[in-house]
């Protein structure tokens, strides 16, 4: 059993690195979706808004780890 759980958390460990980045990414594709369909929001603006925000949550990521 030892094995399968190492197996497992390696495995969700090459995909979520940093759980803060995929949650805050998440929480980011919620909202400008959310904005786009609800708020009748220029699909082009959420696009940008969504790379704007993914590059500002990688700058955020990047300068914790730093930190670390």
């Amino acid at each position: 059993m030892n094995v399968i759980r190492i197996a497992i958390s390696e495995l969700i460990g090459m995909f979520v690195d940093d759980g803060s980045l995929a949650a805050f990414s998440l929480i980011l594709v919620i909202v400008v979706a959310g904005a786009v369909k609800l708020l009748a929001l220029p699909p082009l603006i959420g696009g940008l808004l969504l790379l704007l925000g993914c590059l500002a949550i990688l700058v955020y990521s990047v300068r914790r780890a730093v930190k670390r």
